[in-house]
């Protein structure tokens, strides 16, 4: 259900449309002159935006609504509300359409690092952030997913148009990037589409490594720091929960994350393969150069369960860093004097240096003693430098074998052809979990209905006891009236059994959802129970409570 309310309404012009709703004294030409008021045009357009969605609202439309208001004369608009009004006007459609789902986000892929770095909300941040947000005039619900590689904000939001810019309005404000700039390299995703994006991110096909498994504990974290946050809703909630099943079970049946797709882990793989497996605990490790692949190739052996390895680079600053960064690690810094040294100690040399000259050259590492039997008795040196800083001819050296670059991009490339046939089970797992999150989200529609229909049973209930105990006088014990009391309770709850049971669904069967929402519009016709426009008015009640903190 979406009312696309203007972006400048406060909170006591809303209470004013509430009040008035009560009221049957006002003409048509002040009704809609109020109305006119709260919905004033806006027609800009957002730029540079990416749309995977069907076209946004036409704000217009409600106004034109009011206007049609306007033009039926004083008479009938004397006994009708503000609510009313918009009930029978032209805009009822709104009234009858859900609230949407809203990603408004930059990545990695469309935004540089100086702009994320603004945009970044800490963690600890995360409550107050969605705090905010839901106290816009069109949001209901919010969820922050801010990392390194992309700044997401998931929202429902009662107008796509007007929520999108209040949004953005916020994002420029918190991060200071102009609006203008942030319209050039945002990304707009509504309803179904936004859905299959979280679940894509989640199973890890939107991340730079195709199924890394980093942003799956990053959207966790989202649902486990929204926990009692107000702001995070039953919409957005489910959604995050749902991204999570998608992105376990996406790993799970496909197997996405296996395999290296970058040169450095390839060079760590590589190298554990050539090496016995009950020497990877005891083997001795040399990486030469700290610089981003070296850091990337320490990463990558520490995720490989490696907690003690020894680093030579010109200064000592890089490696200090990354000792600070992975703490409960031994990384033991040594000089590039010391490298053949260090070397003739190692078991597996990595080398990433920007070095134009050869590090490595068949003279001195003939000079190096033979390795362990226990490693298997050959020296390994992974050379990911280009240049490159290992020669060719160390593998003719006995006990010596070279792999650089090229060797390590067949096994990158293959890797990814591998994860791509993946990616696309992946896509189909997705397919299938979008339309189970859609039918449990349309089901959501039956539960004003039911909370209506049972409040409307309990009021006639409560009534007709009255009267029966009143009829049958004082003498009545406690029992007996407990016995009667339970008994028009009993009848009551067995009478509505059938009806509760055809507005409820699982969301598994598309037939039986419509089915169900069909019978919803029933009962709302038959008992006049206008849960539509109820919630509507919940809705701006609960804005009023916000604006009035």
């Amino acid at each position: 259900m979406a009312v696309s309310w203007s972006s400048s309404v406060a909170g006591p012009k809303l209470e004013t449309l509430l009040a008035r709703s009560h009221s049957a004294s006002s003409s048509a030409a002040s009704s809609a002159s109020q109305m006119r008021i709260l919905c004033s045009p806006n027609r800009s357009r957002m730029a540079a935006v990416r749309r995977r969605a069907g076209s946004a609202r036409c704000e217009s439309s409600v106004e034109m609504a009011f206007e049609e208001v306007r033009e039926r004369g004083d008479a009938r608009a004397s006994s009708v509300s503000a609510l009313e009004l918009l009930k029978t006007s032209a805009a009822d459609r709104y009234t009858k359409e859900r609230s949407s789902i809203v990603v408004i986000g930059l990545s990695i892929h469309t935004t540089p690092v100086e702009m994320r770095e603004k945009l970044a909300v800490p963690e600890a941040e995360w409550p107050r952030a969605i705090e905010e947000l839901c106290n816009l005039n069109h949001i209901e619900e919010a969820a922050v997913l801010s990392t390194c590689n992309r700044m997401e904000i998931y929202v429902v939001a009662l107008s796509q148009h007007r929520g999108v810019k209040e949004v953005t309005e916020w994002m420029s404000k918190t991060s200071g990037i102009p609006v203008t700039e942030l319209c050039q390299l945002r990304f707009l995703l509504y309803n179904n589409d936004a859905t299959q994006h979280i679940f894509e991110v989640s199973a890890g096909l939107d991340s730079l490594v195709l199924g890394e498994g980093q942003i799956l504990a990053q959207v966790k974290q989202v649902v486990k720091v929204g926990q009692g946050v107000v702001g995070f809703g039953r919409n957005i909630s489910g959604l995050f929960k749902h991204a999570i099943t998608v992105g376990k079970r996406v790993r799970t049946e496909t197997n996405i994350a296996s395999g290296a797709v970058s040169v450095s882990s390839a060079a760590v793989e590589l190298a554990l393969m050539k090496l016995p497996e009950s020497s990877n605990v005891n083997t001795r490790m040399l990486i030469v150069g700290a610089g981003k692949m070296g850091k990337l190739v320490i990463k990558h052996l520490v995720a490989k369960g490696c907690t003690k390895m020894v680093v030579v680079n010109r200064s000592e600053d890089r490696v200090a860093a990354i000792k600070e960064e992975l703490k409960g690690v031994e990384i033991i810094y040594q000089p590039l004097t010391e490298m053949l040294n260090c070397a003739a100690e190692a078991d597996v040399v990595f080398t990433s240096t920007a070095s134009d000259s050869l590090l490595f050259t068949k003279d001195n590492v003939r000079t190096l003693p033979p390795v362990r039997d226990t490693v298997g008795g050959v020296r390994l040196f992974l050379d990911i430098s280009v240049p490159r800083n290992v020669g060719a001819c160390v593998s003719e050296v006995d006990g010596a074998r070279v792999y650089n670059v090229d060797d390590l991009k067949e096994v990158v490339a293959a890797n990814k052809e591998d994860r791509l046939r993946k990616a696309m089970e992946a896509q189909a797992i997705i397919a299938d979990e979008s339309k189970l999150f859609e039918a449990w989200r349309d089901s959501l529609e039956t539960v004003p209905t039911i909370k209506k229909l049972r409040a409307y049973a309990e009021r006639i209930r409560a009534a007709e006891l009255d009267k029966c105990l009143g009829k049958m006088g004082e003498d009545m014990t406690k029992k007996e009236r407990r016995a009667v009391d339970d008994l028009s309770r009993g009848i009551v709850n067995k009478l509505l059994h059938g009806p509760m049971q055809h507005l409820r669904c699982d969301g598994t069967d598309s037939r039986t959802l419509n089915e169900t929402l069909e019978n919803m519009h029933a009962l709302n016709r038959m008992f006049s129970l206008e849960t539509e426009i109820s919630v509507l008015e919940q809705k701006i009640r609960a804005k009023v409570e916000q604006t009035q903190k």
